[in-house]
């Protein structure tokens, strides 16, 4: 057995706050081998009532230990406590959501009498998991992401190994040993904490059917193009999340929803607000709204109470942030509050104004504290330049016009887009996704449960 450790680090201090055992390719092998045996014996598989009664004592355990996780969330991600607290209550509904769309997991009856050569028999499809999933989680919902990932293969039956983000296993290992708490067999579910090297050689394994992937383009699409025949897969990346600013919006009023789309995790999320375009002559004046409010943001420790934003995921994006704001800045671009970091492990909540259009911060994402505000020519040009990039995830527009609203529904290139509101707003149950380089295949978990089971078909001939 290998004895190896992971340490883990509270992000702002960088003090250790626990540790996880390294998983190495001699375990994963058996994980893999147990997990396909597990698949291929049916008599094995466990009943959709077992599956909703692990699920429902799952939620029960989560309940109590609220506070517990949503710590342990603030402490090893950097995620406030207020945020952090969301997170788990979400995570727990998210459980249940598991529950309720078994229901909906179901086949249909396909006509056969629609020709001659049909008539005579009765066809029905039924929905079965699809095998063993390997699931490779991101560090910035250490545990909603491993709900959404997990809870899915749990709830329809497939065996499931998961690898949470080297940086934030602990949310994710408490989730783990919830189920076996919850009467889960451990073979059903397993942890793997490995190195780069072998995880990769556990995805792109042939006893692998699904591989559930939320993390960087660069590393899912790698991935991806390594698959054994016939795996198949979901890629969530990011996006460089656009606003469009109607002149008819109230300015006033969007405030708060840009303030905690922007600046929420301190902008370490996938679908975060980042390029706002505004017709000119009002940039300046949202830019210097947004920049007030940023000011204000109490930035420190997400354990206590009062932080707003939390530190980056190490000091090395610190210093990656800095770098491209610097770039943006000696590129033309107008610092209205932040610019600068605040230690090794936090940065200051930015707002810039009219940043060159080839600057980093305008075409990769920030995953950081940083809003750009973009003054364009008219409502065409910001669409435009919200579709100019090869990412695509969620948008949003502000407006008080209907018809300016659905035009931008209809022509930014998004899989969602929301009206009035942020750009990370996000249920559940919605399919969530990104385009082109943002992602492969649809997230939410309803989704995803579709996803990790196939149809098959009886045709009985009368």
């Amino acid at each position: 057995m290998n004895t190896e450790q992971v340490e883990v680090v509270n992000p702002f201090d960088r003090k250790a706050i626990g540790h996880v055992s390294l998983t190495n390719w001699d375990q994963i092998d058996q994980y893999l081998n147990d997990a396909q045996k597990l698949f291929q014996h049916r008599k094995s598989w466990l009943p959709a009532h077992k599956r909703i009664a692990i699920l429902n004592k799952v939620a029960e355990l989560m309940k109590g230990r609220a506070e517990e996780l949503a710590f342990q969330i603030a402490n090893e991600g950097g995620k406030p406590l207020i945020d952090a607290r969301i997170e788990v209550a979400r995570a727990i509904d998210g459980v249940g959501l598991c529950i309720k769309e078994l229901s909906h997991l179901a086949g249909q009856e396909i006509p056969m009498d629609l020709t001659a050569a049909g008539s005579g028999r009765l066809a029905f499809t039924t929905r079965e998991p699809i095998g063993v999933v390997v699931a490779v989680s991101a560090f910035n919902h250490p545990l909603n992401l491993i709900v959404h990932q997990v809870g899915p293969a749990v709830a329809v039956g497939c065996p499931v190994i998961v690898k949470p983000a080297s940086a934030t296993p602990l949310s994710a290992q408490a989730f783990v040993h919830m189920l076996y708490e919850a009467g889960l067999p451990e073979e059903w579910c397993r942890l793997a904490v490995c190195k780069s090297a072998v995880a990769e050689k556990m995805v792109t394994d042939p006893r692998v059917n699904f591989f559930s992937f939320i993390g960087s383009g660069a590393v899912g699409w790698m991935l991806k193009s390594k698959l054994a025949p016939g795996t198949r897969c979901a890629l969530e990346h990011g996006g460089v999340a656009p606003v469009i600013v109607d002149e008819s919006a109230n300015l006033e009023s969007m405030l708060p929803a840009l303030v905690k789309g922007g600046f929420y995790h301190s902008g370490q999320v996938c679908v975060s607000v980042q390029r706002i375009y505004v017709h000119k002559g009002h940039g300046s004046g949202l830019a210097q709204m947004l920049a007030t409010e940023a000011k204000h943001l109490v930035v420190g420790n997400a354990i206590e109470e009062k932080t707003q934003c939390g530190p980056l995921i190490n000091p090395a994006e610190v210093t990656r942030v800095e770098s491209w704001v610097n770039e943006a800045v000696q590129g033309g671009a107008k610092v209205l509050s932040g610019g600068h970091r605040l230690s090794d492990t936090t940065y200051a909540p930015t707002v810039l104004l009219n940043p060159a259009l080839d600057a980093k911060v305008s075409e990769l994402e920030v995953f950081g504290p940083v809003v750009c505000v973009y003054e364009t020519e008219d409502i065409n040009h910001s669409i435009h330049l919200a579709n100019s990039l090869p990412v695509a995830f969620q948008a949003s527009v502000f407006t008080n016009h209907l018809d300016v609203a659905m035009k931008c529904v209809r022509e930014i290139d998004a899989t969602a887009v929301m009206v009035n509101d942020h750009t990370a707003f996000r249920v559940d149950w919605m399919p969530f996704a990104g385009r082109r380089h943002s992602g492969y295949g649809v997230g939410g978990i309803g989704y995803t449960m579709h996803d990790m089971t196939h149809d098959k078909m009886a045709v009985i001939k009368l």
